[in-house]
């Protein structure tokens, strides 16, 4: 079933991340080894026990070094692998009372399980050295003596041992790696890709302007001054291995000591990394230190708007930018992110004339946004997510070198000046009404031109934007990139950090998916609308805590509720109550009120908007309740009622579904009940094809002033609501 591989010619497995094998391939190349397979994350060599040792030392790729002690075919249950395992002689590999680990790859359809798969290789491993007469070995899941390494795919299993213990890319230099660190051999990789070891070699430089931890500068240095990467690794795997021949290894150690002495002192390249994070930097300058190449890598406090050329480099000096900027996961992070990589372009582009940028991102729709054209792009996986490395030349900026770099300064496409222009023709709109109404919250655009399908809002010196997802026939790239060019400009043109713009996407909702959490950041803020001030909220929920285009219907409310008793069903975050409570400065507002809604998160919010304004909760209570539920068992009467129903909601803690269409006629009914002789009911919903029943109009006074309801900012989108005026009829 399975045989010993020859023993006169050693075989060796470099295990790698996705994407980097032939790299890896030409790499241990290069250390006297020889590749002669690539596979899926790996290349297999074969070499004498110096070249194994030398790919421990000196590999900047690879994650293991493997020595093959076997090959089988057709493993495909317990007991064929069990049996494959014990054909080895371990007692040659593994010494009297050492203890092991195994680490298994793949499966069969027997072997589903990786600890399965490693517990019966393990038995395979005791079965073979008790025929030996050798004792039971010990199991050392975290610090074995040595680490056996097993790989099941499609039948064929390898065995061997590890020969690099703990991962070859950890190198020990890191400590507080921070929020999804780049592993030091990708940006060993990164680097090869970019041309690094060829620049170094012709005494170029190299900066790294949002340098984080320092890794990518890190691992330069170490190519700058012929440092071998695990120098300082106090323990590889083959350590335990009962092979091992310590005076090869310490012989190929003392070479590498030797050259890091001399490659440190004659090391002319200068290595700049900026950060403007002071603990960024701080654990860079660690790292550094820790890796022995501290007076290689200069790190300077700096963001991307204060990038200057070092002083220490000349105008001729020529080298590498590379940068692995953050590329968002999420919809919220994109306005920052689409302002960096601008920043970044503008900031290489006046630092760094006639350069070489290179630029790792996992969003190649955000690396357009540097300005700059990649003429080269490797694929690569950071993890489980497909990135790409860009390379590009960097072109000399045409602002003067010496002014602050500037969003304005990267070039807008058509369509973005397109928007840019609709934004500044609205602002001029508006600007009469805003400064006569006071108004700080409003609605700036709303899918005004079809290929820019958002909305707009404005909350003081904060922006809210909202996506409306594209239909499939459009293009889903271009839609990206004209949402990327509308968050270049609504900052310029609005003049407001990028930081200060939230992106949602505007999806059909169902049930109460537009109350559900987004996100857990907890940042609210006041905002002013009359004489009330509320909280809003724009990143944690769908919508804010504030409707916008029912702003004049809270302004009448307020003018309709001095002295009344006011009820405002489905009631949200309160803020029409707050509205009604404190009424107009000539005649104050409601007496008291009740507000109903089903959501305790929300109630809550009602309940600070109340505390916000001085309100008393002895006269203005909150209610958490099913509102058709309140309605059918209370007894009050009201003289001004709000009624505000969604559009669907099937909460589980409602008895049913609410379809306002379908159900506004015993809805109505049901509050019609409650409302005092002379009184009135606000009815709105946000049903864009909503019809009142005919019977309804009947029975009761009704008037449809839905067109009053817009003030000048949703005009252009009447259709945002509906809002009627129900009273009793006098003659009933």
């Amino acid at each position: 079933m399975s045989e010993p591989l020859n023993t006169d010619t050693r075989a060796f497995l470099a295990t790698c991340p996705k994407g980097l094998e032939e790299l890896l391939a030409d790499e241990l190349r290069a250390l006297g080894a020889e590749p002669f397979k690539t596979t899926v994350a790996g290349v297999h060599f074969e070499g004498d026990l110096a070249a194994a040792y030398r790919a421990c030392l000196w590999s900047r790729l690879a994650n293991r070094i493997v020595l093959c002690l076997a090959r089988a075919e057709g493993i495909e249950s317990p007991d064929s692998l069990r049996q494959a395992v014990t054909t080895v002689d371990w007692a040659e590999h593994l010494r009297s009372g050492s203890t092991l680990a195994v680490d298994f790859h793949g499966r069969s359809e027997q072997i589903r399980h990786t600890r399965f798969g490693a517990q019966t290789v393990k038995d395979g491993v005791v079965d073979a050295l008790q025929t030996a007469g050798r004792p039971r070995p010990d199991v050392d899941l975290k610090e074995p003596d040595l680490r056996l390494y097993a790989h099941l795919h499609r039948g064929r299993l390898t065995l061997g041992v590890d020969l690099s213990g703990e991962s070859l890319h950890r190198r020990g230099y890191r400590r507080d790696v921070g929020h999804a660190p780049l592993k030091e051999n990708l940006a060993a990789a990164l680097l090869m890709r970019a041309g690094w070891p060829e620049r170094l070699r012709a005494g170029e430089h190299l900066v790294d302007p949002l340098c984080g931890a320092g890794t990518l500068l890190i691992e330069a240095a170490l190519m700058a001054a012929d440092m071998a990467p695990n120098l300082n690794r106090a323990r590889f795997g083959f350590h335990g291995w009962a092979q091992h021949d310590e005076a090869l290894w310490a012989e190929l150690k003392r070479e590498a000591e030797a050259r890091a002495s001399i490659g440190r002192k004659r090391c002319r390249n200068r290595l700049f990394g900026f950060d403007q994070s002071p603990p960024a930097l701080a654990a860079a300058k660690a790292n550094a230190m820790r890796a022995g190449i501290p007076a290689l890598v200069t790190f300077k406090g700096a963001s991307l708007e204060q990038l200057q050329r070092p002083a220490e480099l000349d105008e001729a000096a020529r080298g590498l930018v590379i940068a692995n900027p953050p590329y968002g996961e999420r919809l919220g992070e994109l306005p920052e992110l689409v302002a960096l990589y601008a920043g970044l372009g503008e900031g290489v582009r006046r630092a760094f004339p006639g350069w070489r940028l290179a630029v790792f991102t996992g969003n190649p729709d955000l690396g357009h946004r540097i300005g700059l054209r990649a003429d080269k792009q490797y694929s690569l996986k950071n993890g489980p997510l497909d990135a790409k490395l860009l390379l590009m030349n960097v072109t000399a900026a045409t602002a003067d070198a010496d002014a602050p770099v500037k969003p304005e300064g990267q070039p807008r496409s058509d369509g973005a000046q397109m928007f840019a222009n609709r934004l500044e023709k609205n602002r001029k709109r508006l600007k009469k009404w805003l400064k006569q109404s006071g108004e700080s919250c409003y609605r700036l655009y709303d899918a005004d031109m079809p290929e820019y399908a958002l909305a707009v809002d404005v909350y003081g010196d904060r922006v809210h934007v909202q996506e409306y997802a594209p239909p499939r026939s459009v293009n889903a790239a271009q839609a990206q990139k004209r949402l990327f060019d509308a968050l270049q400009v609504i900052p310029e043109v609005l003049e407001v950090d990028a930081g200060q713009v939230v992106i949602k996407r505007r999806e059909k909702q169902s049930g109460n998916a537009q109350y559900r959490k987004q996100a857990s950041s907890g940042e609210r803020f006041q905002v002013r609308e009359g004489r009330a001030r509320v909280w809003v909220n724009l990143r944690d929920y769908l919508d804010t805590g504030l409707f916008l285009d029912h702003r004049p219907v809270r302004r009448m409310l307020a003018e309709m509720a001095p002295g009344t008793r006011f009820l405002n069903l489905f009631c949200y975050t309160g803020a029409a109550t707050v509205q009604a409570a404190l009424g107009t400065e000539e005649a104050g507002g409601a007496s008291d009120s009740i507000s109903v809604d089903l959501s305790n998160t929300y109630l809550e919010w009602a309940r600070d908007n109340f505390t916000l304004n001085g309100l008393d909760p002895a006269r203005h209570r909150v209610v958490r309740d099913d509102c058709l539920r309140w309605l059918e068992t209370a007894r009050a009467e009201f003289d001004l009622i709000f009624l505000d129903p969604p559009t669907f909601s099937n909460s589980k803690k409602m008895d049913g579904t609410l379809d306002v269409q379908r159900d506004h006629v015993r809805l109505l009914e049901l509050t019609m009940a409650r409302l005092a002789p002379g009184g009135t009911l606000v009815f709105s919903n946000n049903q864009r094809r909503f019809q009142l029943d005919p019977e309804l109009t009947e029975r009761y006074a009704v008037q449809d002033i839905s067109a009053k309801t817009f003030d000048p900012d949703f005009q252009r989108r009447p259709g945002l609501h509906h809002c009627f005026l129900i009273r009793h009829r006098e003659d009933a």
